[in-house]
């Protein structure tokens, strides 16, 4: 049994899928095997917020007397687990953004994507951490303490989806949602070696994601290969009355994509900007051996510039902020979630907000909203965000001469690899350079994917290639992606995963027994 469950949870959801419905496996075996893993390990990772078991096995239960009696048909992925980011709300699971202003709050609703997850029937595994609703680049800024990855648990899993990354990379998940305001999916996807797709702006509902930032935030899949990524954005897309941003269009045509295997004449572009001085060697490196091989692979490479990107971090942390500000008021101590009551003086509605605000929100996210609400300031608003939107335009334009000349762009996902624990959890300046090659994407509303690429020299711990490709042409992504990936994998002779010394132990690897 112990060799069974442990097989269980290297499989892809794929694979997972494939074994379900030929009957191979149950659900409840696959969705058990994975909570046990869960209880062996997450103490040490720290992936989870709150374990959803009761109803996991209730809906894993439910797809196994479905196939049984057959008659039903059912999703592809019906009775494949899944983990979900803490900030997107579900009916009967804790939603807590990672804040303590939050802390078992229980929402009345559930999000579009979990309805979607539920009419699939995929077992909800449970809710991942983060940096506190959404902001950070490492999930040190968590009310709840640090997820760590599971390839060194001295250091980050990135931000702020690290909780999603690192369930799917220590084998507690198959398949995982994050959101991705400036690379929170990506960005962790790279450092913990899985994969990460921040779909085209609108092409998932966003109703039922505690807004950080709206016009950035975009909800996307988590998984350990690219045609995974697929089959979950095909079950989570779609256009949602309830999301006034919600494209229209069918995107349909991923999983086709992800198994197209050919890049033969397609047109990858280097962006001049996001690679080279203050990249790490090693992500260089793995940089510069992936672009040879989509080479080799029948793709000619072209460089591209897009020159206003150096102005794209200052713009962001113009707009993001603003939106935060704005987003985040209703936490006020009155409505729902944590109040404080002031220690004395006059009960009025200011003095409570400003007690719960202070006691429930942590200082990355007062950082944020003190910088938004500056902004946003009479005298300041011009200068400042209205000056930033005009910057997020000209980005857009050079993404649009682009792809005018490259069918998909190409860079390293984040200048180096994971770093310590606590390294930069006092300079936010240098926290925030680690989202300078994926914030771009976000502003220009354009889809982006990033997967391993390697291990970099200097310290065995993963890199990242980003793909990036003009809005509503993910499929192009998942098509590029699942090329790269399979000459990769034929590279380091076998799965990105299956080199990691799972959960920080050398003697462990991941295709063994833990």
């Amino acid at each position: 049994m112990t060799e069974l469950k442990n097989e269980l949870i290297h499989h892809s959801a794929a694979d997972l899928a494939a074994k379900l419905a030929a009957r191979e496996v149950s659900a409840v075996e696959v969705t058990q095997a994975h909570l046990d893993r869960i209880a062996d390990v997450d103490g040490q990772v720290n992936a989870f917020l709150h374990v959803n078991s009761e109803e996991a096995l209730a809906v894993a239960a439910e797809v196994d007397a479905a196939r049984a009696a057959g008659g039903e048909e059912l999703h592809a992925l019906a009775g494949v687990p899944i983990a979900v980011k803490d900030l997107i709300v579900t009916i009967g699971q804790p939603t807590t953004a990672g804040s303590k202003i939050l802390e078992g709050w229980h929402s009345p609703y559930d999000a579009t994507v979990v309805k979607k997850l539920r009419a699939a029937k995929m077992p909800i595994l449970g809710k991942t951490n983060l940096d506190e609703f959404a902001m950070g680049s490492s999930t040190e800024h968590s009310a709840f303490g640090p997820t760590r990855n599971p390839w060194d648990l001295e250091r980050i899993p990135g931000g702020s989806g690290g909780g999603s990354a690192a369930a799917v990379a220590a084998f507690e998940a198959p398949l995982a949602l994050g959101t991705d305001t400036g690379g929170s999916i990506r960005q962790p996807g790279a450092v913990t070696g899985t994969v990460g797709m921040k779909p085209t702006y609108g092409a998932v509902s966003r109703y039922g994601a505690i807004a950080m930032a709206s016009s950035l935030d975009q909800i996307g899949p988590v998984s350990r290969t690219v045609l995974d990524s697929a089959l979950l954005q095909e079950v989570i897309g779609g256009h949602d009355p309830f999301d006034s941003t919600s494209l229209t269009d069918p995107f349909n045509n991923l999983v086709a994509a992800a198994r197209l295997g050919n890049v033969a004449g397609m047109k990858i572009g280097i962006i001049k900007e996001l690679h080279g001085e203050g990249y790490q060697a090693g992500v260089e490196n793995r940089f510069n051996e992936s672009l040879q091989l989509l080479k080799d692979a029948g793709a000619e490479i072209v460089e591209v510039s897009c020159p206003n990107l150096k102005y794209a971090l200052g713009a962001y942390y113009l707009i993001m902020p603003s939106e935060v500000s704005s987003n985040l008021a209703k936490f006020d101590g009155v409505r729902f979630g944590l109040r404080v009551l002031p220690k004395d003086g006059p009960m009025t509605i200011e003095r409570v907000m400003g007690a719960t605000r202070a006691a429930g929100f942590g200082d990355e996210v007062k950082r944020r909203i003190i910088l938004g609400t500056y902004a946003l300031s009479a005298g300041y608003y011009d200068a400042y965000y209205g000056s930033a939107q005009k910057v997020r335009t000209l980005i857009q334009r050079d993404f649009d001469a682009a792809f005018a000349q490259a069918d998909v762009l190409i860079s390293p996902t984040a200048p180096t690899t994971a770093f310590k624990l606590g390294e930069k959890l006092d300079d936010p300046l240098a926290m925030y350079l680690n989202d300078v090659a994926t914030i771009p994407a976000n502003l220009a509303g354009i889809p982006g994917l990033s997967l391993p690429g390697g291990l970099a020299d200097e310290d065995g711990l993963p890199v990242g290639i980003q793909l990036l490709a003009p809005a509503r042409e993910d499929a192009r992504l998942y098509r590029v992606g699942a090329v790269l990936e399979s000459i990769l994998e034929e590279k380091w002779g076998g799965p990105m995963l299956a080199q990691a010394p799972v959960l920080g132990s050398a003697s462990t690897t991941a295709g063994g027994s833990n």
